[in-house]
Parts: structure tokens; sequence; C-alpha cells
């Protein structure tokens, strides 16, 4: 069997939100190739496997049918529905533009396709680098986000009798998929972030964790801008596996944003590729079968490095660092990790410890007792 699955085609990384818009699929394509070019679809432990469009009735499973409408009536062109009532607007965050609608169901159907092949222990890992979408609500598209694949998998997922740990990685707080699953135990959301204080979208702070039935299972692990590697990994280490762990999911799905990068040029935070991997690793070191998808990053020589490392994690490959010849003008760089190590001031770095440490409390204190952890 092999280890892993790569789901990915070239149309989604075809589609142009607005020529200005930070948010390029072309990221996609460099990352394919990049990996392509490092030989990871030539081994037994590595698929490529392509997508289809999801379908409207799984899409519905989380969005409303007046906003499916919409968003196929706008990729059209056509009129009928008020753009801003479902959070489009030409020079906003989320523009309308053609084919946005199959685009949409492409990433959703990406993730599904992983999705399933998880679910059926097809693969021990499924990587979607166009999904991620976290932040779209049921009835408005929100940051760059038309639909949130993350819910639609989960809540395939659910319907196959499978708990669900939701673990996202992103700069931006994972809101979206927070949002749907606020009162369900079945699903552990825990997001590790830049703090809402500083950073879009203004939530995620560690007095959200969950209603009703859900409280204990919405976890926020919120940082202050220029948390650097080692106080970002000490902090994921002292919530992120405990938690993963007392829960034991059926399937792990990860959000794998890399705007946490240090030279991002939307976030603050000052995470290298060392940093990235070392999380990803320890997500992927657990051992559950593993849903992942990708996210935000708006460095795109970061995005398709690190997506590449967080890929040969999957599949049980160590890339060499040199950078094969055919892609190192693509991404202005020799070498696939990082070596420099952005400088940080020792008053603003302390700023950024004790934000760590007392979110870290906090969560303890909030909702370990009610996984049988020790606060």
């Amino acid at each position: 069997m092999p280890r892993a699955a790569f789901v990915y085609d070239d149309a989604m990384s075809q589609h142009v939100l607005r020529p200005d818009h930070p948010m390029r699929p072309v990221r996609l394509r460099h990352t394919f190739e990049l990996l392509d070019a490092y030989g990871a679809f030539d081994g037994r432990d590595s698929l490529l496997v392509a997508p289809s469009l999801a379908d409207e009735a799984s899409v519905g499973e989380f969005h409303s049918r007046d906003y499916i409408a919409a968003v196929r009536t706008f990729s059209l062109g056509l009129t009928g529905f008020q753009p801003q009532r479902f959070g489009f607007a030409q020079g906003g965050d989320n523009p309308i533009y053609p084919g946005m609608y199959e685009a949409a169901l492409l990433s959703a159907g990406a993730t599904l396709r992983a999705a399933r092949l998880v679910a059926d222990g097809e693969v021990s890992a499924a990587f979607n680098i166009s999904g991620g979408l976290h932040h779209a609500a049921a009835r408005h598209a929100s940051g760059f986000c038309v639909f949130n694949d993350p819910v639609i998998a989960i809540k395939y997922l659910l319907n196959r009798g499978l708990r669900v740990a939701y673990v996202d990685i992103d700069a931006h707080h994972g809101d979206g998929v927070q949002d749907a699953f606020y009162d369900d135990p079945r699903v552990l959301t825990i997001s590790v972030h830049e703090s809402g204080r500083y950073l879009f979208p203004g939530t995620g702070f560690a007095g959200e964790t969950g209603s009703g039935a859900g409280v204990g299972y919405a976890v926020n692990l919120p940082l202050y801008p220029y948390t650097d590697d080692e106080i970002y990994l000490d902090a994921f280490e002292a919530i992120v596996p405990p938690l993963l762990e007392a829960f034991h999911p059926d399937v792990l799905l990860t959000q794998l944003g890399i705007d946490s990068y240090h030279t991002d040029p939307l976030t603050h935070l000052q995470v290298t590729s060392r940093g990235f991997v070392a999380a990803v690793a320890r997500l992927g070191g657990l051992g559950y079968p593993w849903l992942a998808t990708g996210g935000g990053g708006y460095d795109i020589g970061a995005v398709a490095r690190c997506w590449t490392l967080a890929y040969g994690i999957m599949c049980g490959a160590d890339w060499p660092d040199r950078i094969p010849t055919a892609a190192i003008e693509r991404l202005g760089r020799n070498n696939l990790r990082d070596t420099e190590v952005p400088e940080i001031p020792d008053n603003v770095r302390a700023d950024a410890k004790a934000l760590a440490n007392e979110s870290v409390a906090a969560i303890r204190a909030a909702v370990f007792a009610i996984h049988g952890l020790t606060p």
C-alpha cells in the first residue's frame, strides 16, 4: 500500500482571483513541479491522484442552497443575487471571477477524494494542497475562501461514523471550521495562530472552548506577532499532542497553512521551515490516519518549499537540500530548507514568550480536565 497520496491537477492552479490579489493559485503548480523535480511520484510509497469536482449534495452538507446558487450565478457573470449579501466585493478579499464556482468545487472535491482514500485505508496520509479554505461560512465567503473544504470533509467523515480531530496551524484562526462544530464533541478543533488582537479574523482566543456538549472540544492557542520557532514549538508541544492522544481520533485532519512563515507579506509570525517541519512531523508521528490540506501562504517560494517538505514527511522521503536545477530559477534559491534565522529584539521575544505561556495556561485550565488530562 502506498504510504501517501498527493491529490493534484493543474486545473487547480489556473484561476486568478484578481491580478493584484495575494492569493495566487499558481503556488500550487510551483509546489507540484518542485515535488515532481524531486521524483516524489516515482516510487511505490507515493501516489499521484487526480481530483474531481465535489457534487452539490456534499457541498450542501454545510453550505446553504442560496449561497451555492449565488456562487454558481456569480461565476457565470449573471445577476440575480447581491454579492455583498454573500461576502463578495470586487475590490475586497473575496472578488468574483470567471470559473469561481468550478474552482471552489474542484478544491472541495480534492479534499473529499483525499478523505475517501484515508477513510478507506488505501493510504496512511493524503494531501490536498488546494484545500484548507477554513474561513468560509455556511452562507458567505470569507478570507479568500468560497467553499469550506475542511468542514465538508469532516461532515463526510462524520457520516461514516468517524471521530475527527482538526488541527490548524495557519497563521489565521480557523474560524469557519470551529464555528461549524462548536457544539459537537465528535470533532476536536485545535487552532494555533497569530492572536486575533493583531490579525484577521479577530477571533480564536483561548476562552473560546465550545458550547453545550462541545465545551472543551474547541481549543485555541493564540500567539504574539514575531513568535519564533522555539516559542512556537514549545507551546505547540504543550497543547496539541496531549489533547490529540486523549481524544484519539479515527482521522486527523490538518490544515497546513504556511503564512506563519517569517517572510510572509500578510502576517507577523516568525516561523521558519524548521519550525513548520517540526510541527508537521509531530502531527504525522502520532500515527493517526491523516488527511492534510494546504491553506494560507503568500510567499510563493516558501509555500512550495514547505509543502514539499510536508509531503516528504507523509510519504517517508527525505529530500536532498539542494533544489533540483530545473526549479532553482523559479524559486530563487538553491536550498530547500532555511538556513537564516529571523532576528527578533529581546523585548519583543519576551512579549511573545509571555503570551504563549498565558495561552498554554488558559487552555490547560479550561479544557485539559475535560479530556482526562492534568491541568
